[in-house]
């Protein structure tokens, strides 16, 4: 008994000496979905941080899924959320944030980062970007991510053959520069759309001009949309004008060609789009072109204030495990660091959007380099004032549609449907109904 006593121990010593010899197996990591919006190049972009997410750690797994499109993100997470399928966290764009703010189906940002033992900064987002995706005290209930705001842009070398050497200040400017460059020979002086996001919402923005009432909706659910009555009728009349001139020439993806294509190709001389684009007009034009950006222009005799951002943000969701919020704190903490804001804004275009993710990128002589020369300019733009109650954002329920029918009502207007103001009073009308549907909708609820 003894002797096997003794074999059996040493057989047993050995077998565990072999289970101990062999690797450990890896710990399973915690998953949790992340569904985004963005498409294109920018969707190889998100994939590509999600990549750098998962190989930084061991304990998490963001699964990243591609929505089609900034609506389909919105709206796929609301009918997933309803069905109890949502995913951890979502990329909600700028117009859904209201939606998103009064369903009541997220985690709050500070909350879920304090719950993870997370110390945020949160005084260091921009003021600029931040009030849009915050309560009225300034408390953030998502995080910035992709922030941008419009630029506007212009081609070098076809201002040179006009004896101009720096882009327009003003829209009186814009105009003169158009007429030199169509007898200069120029088919398209500037590109345009129907984009409500530079045409409508920037505009007002540094023209300090009320897009609703109620201070765009912050003060109340109650409030009216009231562009039809303020500068913006005569902005728009002014394109209508130029458009007829052959000065302003539409281009739009339904045509064949969008304003972006349409100046990197040099096809059209002058353009406004996002700050984003900056990096796809790098790509997409000929190593021989010359261009650069400036801010939108503004009405001579403007005080211009700051422009808005545009982009979007990402909105943990309610309903998940803490293992999952775990990781979801872990991800949204990876994507603060001013060394992923570097490389964000590096492949993509878009902006940094905290002070210290910028001043960091500046010390580095990032906006002193060929390619990303002329970003700093979005940051300058969203920073030119402190925000004023029209400038600090957009507060309107369903206003994805509310889009629609400004883009809709423009659409008609440069057709020559429907005259100006009439075309916007339409759009005011149609704009209102929904409005007092979301009203209804969240009966009783208090904006935060």
């Amino acid at each position: 008994m003894t002797v096997v006593t003794k074999l059996s121990a040493a057989a047993f010593a050995l077998a565990a000496a072999a289970v101990f010899a062999q690797p450990a197996q890896a710990a399973e990591r915690t998953k949790f979905e992340f569904w985004y919006g963005l498409t294109g190049d920018l969707e190889q972009r998100v994939q590509d941080t999600c990549k750098r997410f998962n190989d930084s750690q061991a304990d998490f797994e963001a699964v990243c899924v591609g929505q089609g499109g900034y609506p389909n993100a919105v709206q796929n997470a609301i009918a997933a959320y309803r069905a109890q399928k949502q995913p951890t966290v979502v990329q909600v764009f700028d117009a859904g944030t209201l939606d998103l703010m009064l369903s009541g189906a997220y985690v709050p940002a500070r909350k879920l980062m304090a719950n993870n033992g997370y110390d945020i900064k949160w005084d260091d987002y921009f003021p600029g970007i931040a009030n849009y995706y915050a309560t009225s005290k300034g408390e953030l209930m998502s995080f910035p991510y992709n922030s941008s705001t419009a630029l506007f842009y212009w081609n070098k070398d076809a201002f040179a053959k006009i004896g101009r050497d720096k882009g327009p200040e003003t829209w009186e400017e814009v105009e003169q520069i158009s007429r030199q460059l169509k007898a200069a020979g120029y088919d398209c002086p500037l590109a345009f759309n129907f984009d409500p996001w530079p045409t409508l919402e920037q505009f007002s923005a540094i023209h300090n001009q009320p897009i609703a009432s109620k201070s765009n909706g912050y003060d109340g659910l109650d409030a009216e949309l009231v562009f039809n009555k303020t500068k913006f009728v005569d902005h728009v009349a002014f394109i209508k004008k130029m458009y007829d001139e052959g000065l302003f020439v539409l281009k739009t993806k339904e045509g064949g060609q969008d304003v972006v294509p349409a100046f990197a190709s040099g096809t059209c001389q002058m353009t406004q789009s996002s700050v984003a684009d900056h990096g796809t007009i790098g790509k997409l034009a000929a190593p021989d072109m010359h261009w650069d950006v400036v801010k939108l222009p503004v009405w001579a005799g403007t005080e211009r204030k700051n422009s808005l951002v545009g982009g979007a943000s990402l909105w943990v969701l309610a309903g998940k495990s803490e293992t999952e919020y775990k990781g979801a704190a872990a991800f949204l903490n990876f994507l603060a660091q001013p060394s992923s804001a570097e490389w964000w804004s590096t492949v993509t275009g878009y902006i940094p959007v905290t002070n210290s993710g910028f001043q960091a990128m500046k010390a580095a002589g990032f906006y002193d380099k060929a390619p990303y020369k002329g970003r700093e300019l979005a940051i300058e733009s969203l920073t030119y004032t402190p925000t004023t109650p029209i400038s600090r954002g957009i507060r309107l329920g369903g206003y994805i549609q509310i889009r629609k029918e400004v883009q809709d009502a423009l659409q008609a207007i440069i057709a020559g449907k429907v005259s100006v103001q009439d075309g916007l009073d339409q759009a005011v009308e149609r704009g209102n109904v929904i409005l007092r549907r979301f009203e209804k909708t969240y009966a009783g609820k208090q904006l935060l």
